[in-house]
């Protein structure tokens, strides 16, 4: 099993900055609405019915990323954000010789993964209580590491902070996949974020981002974007390397 330790070194300013390159991505994203501190109380608060909604917008993505991220059956797998377990489960079931981990900050979601792991009672798998910002593992403990609607929750500033822990963890070559609410690339698919920069906050605070210009300025590698839509849902799906040394 994976044992959290605080980090052995930080992050460098630079990367916990984004300042390794251009910043027009911040431009074209919308600030957060709410402070970062609500977002674990109110998904904790959804934690009950999150699923209907995943069902309904989030199903497509899951599938995808799951297809892109094709786990060996003994990894060192790291999904951050986990919430209500769905998908750590499954990536679980295939890696069964490996060591599965999730991450969640809300305390409504870790119940729900909890639960949901005891039914499953999968083997090699963990669930900790911590903050994307600052994840208590060693550097480079994990082959992967997956991410699924968070970014989208971060201020601007803290979307390269989360993002430097993630290439922080990732031992090389190794593999990120994530999925994200993006910007709406087609007409009705920007309801969400229109009604977002008027104040209507349907979203419990996400609202579209862009993930591969940040990775590009942290220095991952092979980076590959997806666009789909659900429901006139956008996410996008962003996978990348962390480059060997």
């Amino acid at each position: 099993m994976v044992t959290p330790r605080r980090r052995s070194r930080p992050a460098s300013r630079a990367a916990a900055s984004g300042r390794s390159g251009g910043s027009g991505w911040r431009e074209e994203i919308l600030e957060v609405k709410r402070p970062p501190g609500d977002v674990p109380r109110t998904y904790t608060r959804l934690a009950p019915v999150y699923e209907v909604w995943a069902r309904l917008t989030e199903s497509k993505a899951r599938r995808r990323v799951l297809e892109l991220a094709d786990p060996g059956p003994a990894e060192d797998i790291l999904e951050v954000a986990s919430g209500t377990g769905a998908q750590l489960v499954e990536l679980a079931r295939r890696n069964r010789d490996g060591h599965t981990v999730g991450a969640e900050l809300s305390k409504g979601m870790l119940a729900r993964t909890r639960r949901r792991l005891r039914s499953e009672a999968l083997a090699g798998v963990e669930i900790f209580e911590a903050d994307a910002r600052e994840l208590p593992f060693e550097d480079e403990s994990f082959d992967l590491l997956v991410n699924s609607y968070m970014l989208d929750l971060l201020p601007r500033e803290e979307i390269p902070r989360a993002l430097a822990e993630f290439r922080r963890l990732l031992r090389p070559p190794g593999r990120l996949v994530m999925s994200n609410m993006t910007i709406g690339e087609r007409p009705a698919h920007r309801t969400w974020d229109a009604l977002y920069a008027r104040g209507v906050v349907l979203t419990a605070n996400c609202r579209g981002v862009l993930a591969a210009p940040v990775l590009a300025e942290l220095g991952f590698t092979e980076i590959r974007r997806e666009y789909l839509a659900q429901l006139g849902f956008p996410t996008e799906i962003v996978t990348a390397t962390k480059e060997t040394r």
